[in-house]
């Protein structure tokens, strides 16, 4: 195994030769983009007013409509760094929340997006791979991709909770 020194030495020399400063700053561009075309195009939605921008593990925004808001429940859009993948999460506010509604949709007839297993260690009640085969090429129809499918997720999450919540 590697020391942590040997990985700084790594680190230094690709930072030297720029391509991953360069592309992290591209991709952390268009996710502010992202943001903001979301905050822009969808007024009656809370998108949150940051960004987390992680370990280069993972960078996201929250989304949600004001049912979500009053359920203590989000939906994330985010990117995972190792695989270039754009993910969509529900999760709760808090662990209490994420543990009622993961519990509802263990013993529920669902049959949607992945629920994870366990709430133990982890964020999200559901992980779903929005875009498996990243193409930066495209901005635009990148951002057009990504909204479809957050909008599709949160109805069908919208639709579910309707259905099965006392």
């Amino acid at each position: 195994m590697e020391s942590f020194s040997e990985y700084i030495d790594e680190y230094k020399e690709l930072m030297r030769k720029g391509v991953v400063r360069k592309a992290y700053q591209g991709v952390m561009q268009y996710i502010m983009a992202l943001r903001t075309y979301f905050s822009t195009k969808y007024p009656d939605y809370f998108v949150s007013g940051s960004i987390y921008f992680g370990y280069m593990d993972m960078t996201y925004f929250s989304f949600q409509p004001e049912s979500f808001k009053q359920r203590k429940l989000r939906v994330a859009i985010v990117f995972i760094h190792e695989t270039c993948q754009f993910q969509i999460w529900l999760a709760g506010y808090n662990k209490l929340v994420q543990s009622k509604y993961w519990k509802l949709l263990r013993e529920s007839d669902w049959n949607g997006y992945p629920i994870v297993p366990s709430t133990n260690g982890v964020d999200s009640i559901i992980e779903y791979t929005i875009v498996q085969d990243t193409d930066f090429t495209d901005l635009d129809g990148l951002t057009h991709q990504i909204e479809n499918s957050a909008l599709r997720f949160i109805q069908d999450i919208e639709t579910f909770l309707i259905l099965h919540e006392n």
